[in-house]
């Protein structure tokens, strides 16, 4: 079998437009779809849209239009963001398509009868999460994830019975047959199921979902809830329960990867598995699991008006530059903060006056001796980068590549070769520009057009071009 891999993305909630969190998703998951194709592997990427929440329900009615109208706005604005970002999904899957309703449908069928089940229910709904937690967990009126829009809630659902699977997750999470890394998701997963996990409702009344969303097979007062069939994205993304994409990627494809935000590490980590184990469908294999950004300290908020636009951002300051800062400066394994005064000193001292000014200067000594570069096909990878990227550490791999190009400028500063002419010139100035192309070939995962840029001035003539990232 051909080396082959599954990504995906989350899926967002669709009841307001894209912030910088959603970009810092599609960029780490570009990247690593990137990373893995240049490896050799065939890769699908899935992303895609939650359309079937509360949250969107209640957004439609806030902005008084149909709920489909509202989903169709928004999740158009997300798709934008694949040519905003220059990202490279395969697909776009709305959980409001009829493939995908037919897709949950079917999942739910295929989980053993025994274990959906259905009684009367109490509890406390949060609808920012769209999980009912218990009262111990709800303080002053406030989920753990700070969400206060919180419901009592009593009514009869189907449940899904996740407590006769708890030792099958541990299993399957303790021994890393489904790796989550970083290591301290992976304890807060563990620790979570050994507290003794609870059966969860899967499903809600159609009058408090308003109508909206998968009805339940065979029960037409009730619609699944909606992180059911949101999870089953996953699948119908790839035309579960047939078709060639779905046994090629997910059934026959050892390499299953989910990328997804720390808040909803408990979905995919927990029910997911059980369900999957339920219906007879193997677990994903690997979840990587990403920090929030906050702005300027605190969280991204539309109350506080600090909600970044990627849209904007790109049209400031570029889409190579703005990748380069959610890679970078966003610390892959935990949460990073998002600053103005942040973006600009990167971009000036590493895009600029780093990577810029090394290839200007080095482009301009080869111009001068007309140096011509043959094509080149066999790069490879850098062990610290292939490493980092393998572990999910995005921004390690760049503070490798541009210790990198430090010790190059470092070497050029020493080395002097502006003082050198004709053919001693040439010899020395070649190998410091086969170093370039090195270089641009493992910057390709990351900044793409950039790296692009760089092999093509590198290739044949070379020539002094205009900067790639002017000063701002």
């Amino acid at each position: 079998m051909a080396k082959r891999i599954y990504i995906t993305n989350a899926i967002p909630y669709v009841n307001a437009a894209p912030h910088v969190g959603h970009a810092l998703e599609y960029v780490q998951t570009d990247c690593l779809v990137r990373f893995y194709k240049l490896l050799g592997y065939d890769v699908f990427y899935a992303a895609g849209a939650d359309e079937n929440s509360l949250k969107n329900v209640q957004a439609a009615e806030a902005e008084n239009v149909p709920i489909q109208k509202l989903v169709d706005k928004y999740a158009k604005e997300f798709e934008n963001l694949k040519n905003t970002l220059n990202i490279s999904w395969d697909v776009f899957n709305r959980t409001s398509a009829r493939h995908h309703i037919a897709g949950s449908q079917k999942l739910w069928l295929q989980c053993k009868k025994e274990d959906i089940y259905k009684k009367k229910y109490r509890g406390l709904y949060c609808v920012g999460c769209e999980v009912f937690y218990g009262a111990d967990e709800v303080k002053g009126g406030v989920c753990p994830d700070g969400h206060t829009n919180i419901e009592e809630v009593e009514e009869e659902n189907y449940f899904f019975a996740l407590s006769k699977y708890q030792k099958y997750l541990e299993t399957l999470i303790s021994t890393d047959r489904l790796r989550i890394t970083p290591i301290t998701r992976k304890n807060e997963v563990l620790s979570f199921i050994s507290q003794g996990l609870e059966d969860f409702s899967i499903s809600r009344s159609v009058e408090r979902a308003r109508g909206w969303g998968v009805p339940v097979p065979g029960d037409d007062s009730q619609v699944m809830y909606v992180w059911f069939d949101a999870l089953t994205t996953y699948l119908t993304a790839l035309g579960y329960p047939s078709g060639n994409l779905y046994k090629k990627y997910w059934t026959e494809t050892p390499n299953r990867l989910h990328v997804i935000g720390k808040g909803i590490i408990r979905f995919h980590a927990v029910y997911w598995p059980a369900m999957l184990k339920s219906a007879g469908i193997p677990p994903p294999k690997t979840e990587f699991v990403h920090g929030y950004i906050t702005v300027e300290g605190q969280k991204i908020s539309k109350t506080l008006g600090n909600v970044i636009d990627p849209f904007d951002l790109v049209g400031k300051f570029g889409q190579e530059a703005v990748r380069y800062y959610l890679l970078r400066e966003i610390p892959a394994w935990g949460d990073g903060d998002f600053s103005i005064q942040r973006f600009k000193e990167l971009y000036n001292g590493e895009l600029a006056n780093g990577l810029g000014n090394l290839v200007a200067r080095v482009a301009r000594l080869c111009a001068d001796t007309k140096l011509n570069l043959p094509p080149k096909k066999n790069f490879k990878f850098k062990k610290a980068v292939s490493l980092e990227l393998e572990n999910f550490r995005f921004d390690r791999a760049l503070i490798s590549l541009w210790g990198e190009i430090s010790e190059l400028d470092k070497k050029i500063n020493d080395q002097k070769p502006w003082e050198l002419q004709g053919l001693t010139l040439k010899k020395k100035i070649a190998p410091i520009a086969q170093e370039i192309r090195e270089i641009a070939f493992n910057l390709a995962p990351f900044l793409p057009k950039t790296s692009q840029k760089i092999l093509d001035q590198f290739t044949g003539k070379v020539s002094a071009q205009n900067p790639l990232f002017p000063r701002i």
